[in-house]
């Protein structure tokens, strides 16, 4: 029984492969191991077999492969052949002799049988190797993962590729500083070693970093024509052809129409034969261009004055200056004088120097030419007195203050302060001389004077008590208060004058007792017997130098303003109880004024900047105004307390409407120097004034109106000068009579006056 036939593998052709005239029989183990197995891992049962069936067994196995391939091949041989005749056979290359004879080849293996061999094919992949099978099949699993690993992954057979030998820290160090030619710096995912690039890809890296079109690129195409130049014999459509092609339009008519009714109106010139044009000749030796037609857009450049007399070489005598002239106009700045020269005789034309401002007239020619208007304005036809605001006449407003009707001389330095008593009869000034002096108004005469001041200290403020019940006088000087009560009166205002001021005694004699009470902001006293005999009833002292004082309207409260206190800068005292009281446990700020309001219980407080509404009876801020000025020197209130007049050291005089707004309704500024005091009119004429350290007292007409839907009018009225100014001061306190017109004045000077 014939053995089972076993299935053979093709061998590939070898071309080293040669043939010796020696039988099956001798063929070595190794060489039939080469020729037939193309797989090292075959089983070794498969490879004995075959080395068995190589010698008597081959003819059945010759016999069953040429029944297989006998539809294929056209020669005719046999399984019986002799190994000799087969061996010479595969020497041999066999064509099959048809239409694909320049392509495919068969040869004969080392069995005898034949084998077509087939030409590679070329994909002709330009640069797309997206189906290249890569080596590692670990897919997108990152290397950094087979770090820990001696392989980097695994082949199509799931052998495991390992990884290539890394060279010591010195190799890589080397290989850092030399960098090899193609390195790149990247790791092969197929093979774990370092990606270096060929020559063909680091050119073509070259030639994109150059700028330079890459082999095989060709960037001028021809254009690929989007029509045929082929004229289309038949048309693209077979509509029949409209109605409007054999019409004339009445479009067109009509647009013919209008042209010739324009061409007869002589709207629309036709064309002129064009002239030939004649060459421009210009006169290069004139001044000036000539006259171009006057035009909207055409401003002519001004022109240089024409040369006079003076201006010559050889000017007449009586255009020649004199010596006293010349020298006059040596001694001038350039700037000031009228002509940049001076006439000069020559004898001939050939003996005049150079100017020496030529230059500079040039350049003052170029400027006056560089800044002439280009466009042409139509100036308004408008009077500047229409633009002001239509105000009444000065004369229509009167009466008002315009001379001065009497001078107040007697104190000796500056006259600081002043006030007018109720009734309007007595004047009580103070000053630097540490004096208060009463003088009759009408007359100017002194009738009653006291030394209030000790030790050379100067009065600063002096003010008559409200309401002619009484007639109290306060002084201010120094720290203390005192409260007088001037002999000048008859003995019933005497009497209850000095009643009001003994009555608080027992009160303070029970605020003295009572340990619990904090210290008052100020001591009252008794004066010295001396001291009762010239007036003074009554000395109130404080902590700080008292710079202003400013009664209730009922006289029962008077308080005092002392900007160096700080905390009890402001203090409110009460005559009926002789107690003071400080109202604020903090000062924001440094106070300047204070000023009780004329029917509320509003105190207003002004500091450097602001001025704060305080309500005495809730005991809260209820508003702050914003002046907007640097240093608030004086304000006062308006008799119907809804308009609030400020003075600022910056020159500025500010009117409030408290209804309106926390900032000016009307910000004014007529005085050249610092603002020292502003005051109202009290009697309801709708005066004030202002004083200034220039020596002036502007009066103005202010009147405020019942209906809240308009504003106030505030006109300018009149300038008064009279003061000197000593020391760079002027008018330092103004005052207005009760009823009257009148208005009166402190000086730096050393006097008073009175306005009216």
């Amino acid at each position: 029984m014939a053995p089972p036939t076993s299935q053979k593998r093709r061998i590939p052709p070898t071309d080293d492969f040669e043939h010796s005239d020696v039988s099956d029989d001798d063929f070595e183990v190794g060489l039939l191991d080469g020729a037939l197995s193309q797989n090292e891992d075959e089983d070794e049962d498969d490879e004995e077999y075959e080395l068995d069936s190589s010698g008597e067994g081959s003819e059945e196995e010759d016999e069953n492969e040429d029944e297989d391939e006998d539809e294929e091949s056209n020669s005719d041989s046999e399984s019986n052949d002799p190994p000799k005749v087969t061996a010479k056979l595969s020497e041999l290359a066999i064509t099959k002799p048809d239409k694909f004879e320049s392509s495919r080849k068969i040869v004969l293996d080392s069995a005898g049988n034949q084998r077509y061999i087939y030409p590679e094919i070329d994909p002709v992949y330009d640069s797309d190797d997206t189906d290249a099978e890569e080596t590692n099949t670990i897919g997108n699993i990152p290397l950094d993962f087979y770090d820990e690993y001696p392989h980097v992954g695994y082949d199509i057979n799931g052998k495991k590729i390992m990884r290539p030998a890394k060279g010591q820290a010195l190799d890589a160090l080397l290989e850092s500083i030399e960098v090899p030619r193609g390195w790149t710096g990247l790791t092969d995912r197929n093979t774990g070693t370092g990606l270096k690039l060929t020559d063909e890809e680091l050119e073509m890296v070259r030639k994109i970093q150059m700028d330079e079109n890459i082999e095989g690129y060709d960037p001028y195409q021809p254009t690929v024509e989007y029509f045929t130049s082929i004229t289309e014999l038949m048309p693209l459509s077979a509509a029949p052809e409209p109605k409007r092609r054999f019409i004339p339009s009445k479009h067109e008519a009509k647009r013919i129409m209008k042209i010739v009714a324009a061409i007869r109106e002589g709207r629309i010139v036709p064309s002129k034969p064009k002239e030939a044009a004649k060459p421009q000749f210009y006169d290069i030796w004139a001044d000036e261009l000539p006259p171009r037609p006057d035009h909207i857009m055409n401003i002519p450049a001004p022109r240089l004055p024409p040369p006079t007399h003076d201006e010559s070489y050889n000017p007449p005598k009586e255009y020649l200056p004199t010596d006293q002239e010349r020298t006059n106009w040596e001694e001038l700045d350039p700037e000031e004088r009228k002509k940049d020269y001076l006439p000069r005789t020559h004898s001939a034309l050939r003996l005049v120097p150079g100017y020496d401002t030529f230059v500079k007239e040039r350049f003052e020619r170029c400027l006056d030419l560089y800044l002439a208007p280009r466009v042409r304005r139509n100036k308004l036809n408008i009077d500047p007195e229409s633009l002001l605001p239509k105000l009444p006449s000065p004369q229509d407003l009167r009466p008002f203050p315009t001379t001065t009707a009497t001078v107040y001389r007697g104190h000796v330095g500056r006259v600081r302060t002043l006030s007018c008593d109720p009734s309007g009869v007595w004047l009580a000034t103070g000053g630097d001389d540490g004096t208060v002096r009463v003088w009759e108004i009408l007359t100017g005469r002194e009738v009653w004077k006291l030394q209030a001041g000790e030790g050379g200290e100067a009065v600063h403020a002096v003010k008559w008590r409200p309401g002619r019940d009484a007639a109290i006088l306060a002084v201010a000087t120094g720290d203390d208060v005192h409260l007088v009560i001037p002999p000048i009166f008859d003995p019933e205002t005497e009497a209850a004058s000095k009643a009001i001021l003994a009555a608080g005694w027992g009160y303070a004699e029970i605020v003295k007792k009572d340990p619990l009470k904090k210290e008052p902001p100020a001591k009252w006293t008794k004066p010295e017997p001396h001291q009762q005999e010239l007036g003074t009833a009554v000395i109130v002292s404080v902590k700080h130098t008292i710079k202003h004082i400013t009664w209730h309207r009922r006289g029962d409260y008077f308080a005092t303003v002392s900007p160096e206190g700080q905390n009890r800068a402001v203090a409110i005292h009460q005559l009926s109880k002789h107690a003071s009281q400080s109202p604020f446990r903090k000062a924001r700020g440094i106070v300047q004024r204070v000023e009780f309001h004329p029917f509320r219980p509003h105190l207003f407080v002004a500091t450097q900047r602001y001025i704060r509404i305080y309500d005495l009876a809730k005991q809260e801020l209820a508003k702050t105004l914003l002046p907007g000025s640097r240093w608030i020197s004086s304000f006062d209130i308006h008799p119907g307390g809804d308009n609030l007049l400020v003075g600022a050291y910056d020159k500025r005089l500010l009117w409030h409407d408290l209804d309106l707004s926390t900032k000016p309704y009307k910000t004014m500024r007529y005085h050249s120097k610092a603002v020292r005091g502003v005051k109202y009119h009290p009697g309801g004429l709708p005066l004030f004034c202002s004083a200034s350290d220039d020596g002036s007292i502007q009066v103005f007409h202010g009147k405020v109106y019942s209906d809240l839907m308009e504003n106030a009018l505030i006109v300018p009225l009149k300038v008064l000068r009279g003061h000197r100014v000593e020391k760079s001061l002027g008018v330092l306190d103004v005052e207005w009579h009760g009823r009257e017109c009148w208005l009166f004045s402190a000086g730096a000077d050393g006097t008073a006056r009175m306005w009216n």
